[in-house]
């Protein structure tokens, strides 16, 4: 069983503006689709096969009255009263049913897999499988897990064919999301063993005044922040609670930090 990181959601009341912003910074963005039988359609922005959804619903009543997965995406927008930003992010993994038991053995709420699809715009059916876990005792939403229906090399040669997957003019590549916490060491102790992912030492991010640590996972790895004074993640602790807030990616030419549609971005000129 393998995992690495897929995607992460943030939730826009325009996605098609969302594509807009990103140009405008030299990161390509493209129109996904409509999912099936769910008034959400999105715009997508690959860096190889990690990507950021921006998702967008086209009736709020309707997705409000329809049944979803406990534990679901859909579920944390509702709940946050359809708040624009970083929702959750989803974990890829090669085996969704071992995924499943694996979770399960820990004592987590396990809802899936459920089969769900999506029309791209060319009229092909894209289709995948998630699996929702949580954990009742936790304010920390914890990831979802995806397999999809084509392996990663068929995916990629696939996405790359349909110019989904391109060279950013601003030679942009997907480095690590920033994730606000509580309780940092606590935190990264129990996601740590959950994934099975190793971690690096604890440091002190300035810009964010936040003693971080961060988890390696293939794709895109984690950083947990916890505040040490006000400042960047206090501000999101307190507005928002525990989850991503921050994509940070790296470039060969230039810097950035800028924020849209209450997502913060950050690209660094490693």
């Amino acid at each position: 069983m393998h995992f690495a990181f897929d995607h992460i959601v943030h939730f826009i009341e325009d996605p098609e503006k969302a594509t807009r912003t990103l140009k405008n910074k030299g990161i390509h963005a493209v129109e996904g689709g409509v999912h099936q039988n769910r008034p959400t359609y999105n715009a997508l922005s690959h860096f190889d096969l990690s990507y950021i959804e921006y998702l967008g619903t086209s009736d709020r009543q309707m997705l409000e009255e329809m049944e979803h997965p406990q534990h679901s995406m859909i579920q944390t927008i509702i709940k946050k009263g359809f708040q624009e930003g970083f929702v959750r992010f989803i974990i890829r993994t090669d085996n969704i049913e071992a995924a499943a038991q694996r979770f399960s053995d820990k004592g987590l709420t396990v809802n899936g897999p459920v089969y769900l699809s999506r029309e791209q715009p060319d009229g092909t059916l894209l289709e995948w499988q998630l699996l929702f876990i949580g954990d009742e005792k936790d304010t920390l939403e914890l990831p979802y897990f995806i397999q999809w229906n084509e392996s990663d090399k068929e995916r990629k040669k696939a996405l790359t064919e349909k110019e989904i997957i391109v060279s950013h003019p601003a030679e942009a590549s997907f480095s690590h999301i920033n994730i606000a916490v509580n309780d940092l060491e606590r935190t990264v102790d129990k996601w740590s063993d959950l994934l099975g992912l190793e971690t690096e030492e604890s440091y002190m991010d300035e810009e964010l005044q936040a003693t971080c640590q961060k988890l390696l996972l293939p794709g895109g790895d984690l950083v947990f922040c916890s505040p040490l004074t006000t400042g960047v993640v206090s501000e999101v602790l307190e507005q928002q609670g525990e989850g991503p807030f921050q994509v940070n990616l790296s470039s060969e030419q230039t810097d950035d930090l800028f924020e849209f549609g209450g997502g913060r971005y950050q690209i660094k000129n490693d």
